[in-house]
């Protein structure tokens, strides 16, 4: 019997979340990147990255993955156990490798590259163990780290992203929607939170039927849990005066977007008021902000003097916003576009930033819980764009 290394197994129709020029545009921009700081081949193993510029994002289970990207050529480097559907979600081809015997992967990836050439790889995502197996299969002339110049590539959204990340928005609106209508005195949080992914998940697929779907969520957070901004979903029952934390993700072909709301079920006390009204005013100013030409340190530096002139800064738990796109809880992150102290990139027309102050007040203090309100924005020429529709404040996020 014939064992290969490799193969290719191509069969079905292309099905992409973006049109092939949209592809041929971002590859278009690496290859003058790559031209630039000299090198001849990339080998891209990030989710996120494979995923921008082929449009296939890959489930590991303990595989590697890839993209390699030369002058010509840009190829997807899958498992066996995927089948073909690498290939009929990839912009390019898409190379099989086998498990006939060990490091066939880098095998196929060696096809595409050919040996002794200068590698660009991403330091970021790499591992030890597969960087010293590049090493021995591929004997690069030199190694280049492009995870910076992709990521600032991905900073920068093109027309169809944006289009997609608005509609990314509306969905996280609609589980909005519908975790309001779930919460009820007595209900777990886990009730409330399977309410707004099925939401969201009905509503993707009818906006997107030839999509592929997978990792929508809801983290819905009720008194104490409400102090960590990632704290997982419990089976906690709401209890009467309970702060609330909405946050519904939908996921839609690797783009990431977050509505997220503080609410309270039944009546707020004057000092959970009184911190709730606080961080919406921080909100409102961050949002004012944003617009081309300002820093994300200036606009951090801004809202910390805000929150520090009413004694609130201490409670401040991270930064107040970050990039949207490629991106996920497990995979990807655009961090040199943060609104955080550290980060002295300059805002400019089309960047998709969040707003999302947050304080957190610990137990047995008066205004105790994790206050948070989340937008979408786009940046424009003049200013920006709110893409995000739920309401935020008191008015519309006391329940009952």
């Amino acid at each position: 019997m014939d064992r290969p290394e490799f193969y290719r197994f191509h069969q079905g129709e292309k099905t992409l979340p973006f049109a092939a020029h949209e592809y041929t545009s971002r590859l278009s921009k690496l290859r003058a990147d790559m031209a630039e700081t000299g090198v001849d081949a990339c080998v891209f193993t990030s989710m996120h990255n494979v995923a921008y510029y082929s449009g296939f994002l890959y489930c590991a289970f303990g595989r590697p993955y890839a993209l390699v990207v030369t002058a010509t050529d840009a190829v997807t480097i899958s498992a066996g156990i995927d089948a073909a559907q690498p290939w009929r979600r990839s912009h390019g081809d898409n190379i099989t490798y086998t498990d006939w015997q060990r490091n066939n992967y880098w095998r196929a990836i060696l096809s595409v590259t050919g040996i002794g050439q200068v590698i660009g790889y991403e330091a970021d995502h790499l591992s030890m163990s597969q960087n010293a197996l590049l090493d021995a299969f591929l004997s690069p002339k030199a190694l280049i780290d492009v995870a910076p110049m992709t990521m600032r590539q991905r900073m920068h959204k093109s027309a169809a992203e944006i289009d997609l990340i608005r509609k990314c928005a509306q969905v996280a609106d609609v589980g909005g929607y519908a975790v309001k209508e779930a919460v009820k005195l007595g209900t777990r949080e886990i009730d409330v939170a399977m309410a707004g992914r099925d939401a969201m998940e009905l509503e993707i697929a009818k906006r997107f039927p030839d999509a592929e779907y997978r990792d929508t969520w809801v983290w819905f957070q009720s008194g104490i849990n409400t102090d960590g901004a990632h704290n997982p979903v419990t089976s906690r029952v709401l209890q009467h005066g309970d702060i609330l934390s909405l946050n519904t993700f939908p996921m839609i072909s690797g783009y990431y977007t977050a509505l997220e709301r503080t609410m309270f079920l039944g009546p707020v006390d004057a000092e959970s008021l009184k911190v709730w009204e606080a961080n919406i005013a921080a909100h409102e100013l961050g949002m004012s902000l944003l617009k081309p030409g300002v820093s994300c340190a200036a606009v951090t530096e801004q809202i910390n003097t805000f929150f520090a002139e009413r004694d609130l800064l201490k409670y401040r738990t991270f930064g107040y916003g970050h990039s949207f796109g490629i991106l996920s809880h497990y995979y990807g992150r655009e961090a040199g576009l943060e609104l955080r102290e550290d980060i002295d990139t300059v805002l400019e027309a089309g960047m998709v930033i969040s707003m999302e102050p947050m304080l957190t007040l610990p137990e047995g203090k008066p205004g105790a819980g994790g206050y948070r309100e989340h937008d979408i924005l786009v940046i424009t020429d003049t200013g920006n764009e709110n893409i995000t529709g739920y309401p935020y404040g008191p008015d519309f996020n006391v329940i009952g």
